[in-house]
């Protein structure tokens, strides 16, 4: 398939899960949103299930790529890492957090989209229990169980993204509660990286 053509499929599909939530999400009106008819997407994509985990394929890689981070101090990596995670994206040219919430809703019922998700909260989990095991190593934090760590900054995340897509809470609200919180486990103050 060409690159062009699937991600004007991809970005359609956004705008309307955006729009229409996942109980309207149909091939008419992703052709409506695209220069695309529903033939042409039925030739990439046998079924919506297949085209939404393609979706999710393009979610996740925009996500990780967000993630990435040349910086080397664990303090940096990790206010790197919240910078990343509490962005707040323009809901009129991204509509990640809501087609996310969208997809999220399905996930008790499709298989396919829970393990996506799994896979998204591990890889998630991972990047901060290796910025904490680090910043322990090298001594910018205090000892604690990184793990721990790990499932309160994976579900502070996901509580945030929900309460800011149902109810329009600031992202940073969320982000200084939990920056305060870390302070208590890490003994890490945000802003303290030493510039070299």
């Amino acid at each position: 398939m060409k690159s062009e053509t699937k991600s004007e499929i991809i970005d359609a599909t956004n705008r309307v899960l955006c729009k229409h939530g996942y109980a309207g999400l149909t091939m008419q009106k992703i052709a409506d949103e695209s220069s695309l008819t529903t033939a042409a997407i039925h030739y990439h994509f046998d079924t919506k299930e297949e085209l939404l985990n393609a979706f999710l394929d393009n979610l996740i890689e925009r996500f990780t790529s967000k993630l990435a981070s040349e910086a080397t101090d664990p303090r940096e990596r990790l206010t790197a890492f919240l910078d990343a995670v509490f962005s707040s994206p323009n809901p009129d040219v991204d509509g990640f957090p809501v087609a996310i919430m969208e997809l999220k809703s399905q996930a008790p019922f499709q298989t396919l989209f829970r393990e996506r998700f799994l896979d998204l909260d591990d890889m998630v989990r991972e990047i901060v229990v290796d910025i904490v095991a680090d910043g322990i190593d090298e001594g910018h934090f205090e000892e604690t169980d990184p793990n721990e760590v790990a499932g309160l900054v994976t579900t502070t995340i996901n509580g945030a993204h929900a309460r800011k897509v149902a109810l329009g809470e600031p992202l940073d609200e969320t982000r200084h509660v939990l920056e305060t919180t870390l302070e208590l486990h890490l003994g890490w103050n945000p802003g303290s990286e030493v510039v070299a």
